[in-house]
């Protein structure tokens, strides 16, 4: 495989992981709340992560122009799938 389709796969993944965590979110909510008992954190749970997600994109961008956006891409990837365990391993909402 050539190194064009690599980086062309690469990006597909990082935009459907992008697609699956807004939508995994809202579908998976209901169910984690009646789950994990936090009905009075269901709408925290949204604000937080809108919130964290709408504040925190001029700093990865220019993270991203100091550190290389392969590298910054990588390491959003690790966060996120170890922010994903963590989040699957939880056992009541704080």
């Amino acid at each position: 495989m050539t190194n064009r389709r690599l980086a062309t796969l690469g990006v597909l993944l990082g935009i459907f992981l992008a697609a699956i965590d807004g939508t995994i979110v809202s579908t998976a909510m209901p169910t984690v709340v009646q789950s994990l008992g936090g009905l009075e954190l269901y709408a925290w749970a949204f604000a937080a992560y809108m919130l964290f997600a709408a504040v925190s994109m001029p700093l990865y961008g220019r993270l991203a122009d100091i550190y290389g956006r392969k590298r910054l891409f990588f390491v959003g990837a690790a966060i996120f799938v170890a922010g994903s365990a963590l989040c699957g391993a939880a056992g009541s909402m704080p």
